[in-house]
């Protein structure tokens, strides 16, 4: 049984995900919040094993609560539920820790997978919202698609669809037999290939631009 927590300012959103949860055998809904302090004092105490947070909430919201968690060591699989609005957010809270990301308006069967997959320790990467996407292109180098196709080694390519999967360095070393440091050195090759500051707006360029799935 997987114990998760469901954090949302509005009522009958929180409760409508808390119902449908509840008719899966295999989640159990250990605890609701309105806003990210109420998660966050409840999490002093109790611990569960996902933890579904909202972005936009009043008093302590959802960006300010995963940068506390963060800070209190707290390792507990953040699931953001979030909307079209939310892409600057979205980018943010994965920087801060969050796992995954998911919109609100998504079949119970998603939701479920996706709890099932930050249970299992691994991560959960969709596309952002198509206006996000635009606000990547700026991030970028003003390389056409088959141009960047071009650019990233077949290496490279492998390597930046591990990391679409949330694999650390370590793991994509072990995969293709090669040294930490040599995985380091990919990675940041790929980064200035894709005129991106980290290993997630990596990602989220790639998707934007059908290097991957």
């Amino acid at each position: 049984m997987i114990r998760v927590m469901v954090v949302d300012d509005q009522h009958l959103v929180r409760q409508g995900i808390c119902s449908l949860l509840q008719l899966s055998p295999k989640v159990e809904v250990a605890a609701q919040a309105c806003n990210g302090e109420e998660a966050l004092t409840w999490l002093g105490c109790h611990q569960v094993d996902v933890l579904l947070l909202d972005l936009r909430m009043p008093i302590c919201d959802g960006l300010t609560t995963l940068k506390a968690l963060r800070a209190q060591n707290n390792p507990t699989p953040v699931l953001i539920l979030t909307t079209f609005d939310d892409d600057e957010l979205v980018l943010a809270s994965i920087e801060a820790g969050a796992r995954g990301y998911l919109l609100k308006d998504v079949t119970l069967e998603s939701l479920l997978d996706a709890i099932e997959t930050l249970h299992r320790g691994e991560r959960l990467h969709q596309p952002v919202a198509l206006n996000a996407r635009a606000k990547l292109e700026s991030l970028s180098v003003k390389t056409s698609n088959s141009t960047m196709t071009e650019t990233l080694s077949l290496r490279e390519r492998e390597i930046l669809r591990l990391l679409a999967g949330g694999y650390s360095n370590k793991e994509i070393a072990r995969a293709f037999d090669l040294a930490e440091g040599t995985v380091k050195n990919h990675v940041s090759a790929i980064l200035g290939k894709l005129g991106v500051r980290d290993r997630t707006r990596a990602v989220l360029k790639a998707v934007n631009l059908g290097l991957i799935e």
